[in-house]
């Protein structure tokens, strides 16, 4: 009786430690052609309420800033760099400088110009760092598939 009651504490502790992983941002992805020789591919984050993930613009020893690479594919180029929105700006505290970031929402954009007809898989991988008021999570590093159709 004893030692199922030892195993009944473990299992509820390590169900407690595994709820306490926090995801605060999910990310999406999409395309819509603009011609037959053009699509903009959209990478959507949305953010948990009070957490933030930073723009791709962040000096040298501010936090990870959110980056994308794009793995070399068959049927399409990349046209010119990612876009993203304009920013919030402020001070903050950890980092001891000014930073800028998104909240709730943001979708960067990347232009492709398409070098067939046939449907086209955009690959990669983005980086990205979230922060809250008290804390940041470890960079996650995220691997992408986007259909262009």
């Amino acid at each position: 009786m004893k030692r199922n009651l030892i195993i009944i504490l473990l299992l509820a502790a390590s169900t407690s430690i595994q709820a306490q992983i926090l995801h605060p941002v999910s990310w999406s992805y999409g395309a819509k052609k603009i011609n037959k020789k053009e699509a903009v591919l959209f990478l959507r984050a949305t953010i948990e309420d009070g957490w933030h993930i930073y723009s791709q613009k962040v000096a040298d020893g501010g936090p990870v800033k959110t980056s994308f690479t794009f793995k070399p594919g068959k049927g399409y180029i990349l046209e010119g760099k990612i876009t993203e929105p304009k920013p919030i700006r402020r001070f903050e505290e950890a980092f001891h400088m000014e930073v800028s970031f998104f909240e709730h929402e943001v979708i960067f954009q990347q232009k492709i110009k398409l070098a067939g007809s046939g449907p086209v898989i955009v690959t990669g991988n983005l980086e990205y760092m979230t922060c809250n008021d008290k804390q940041c999570l470890p960079p996650d590093d995220i691997t992408f598939s986007i259909p262009v159709k």
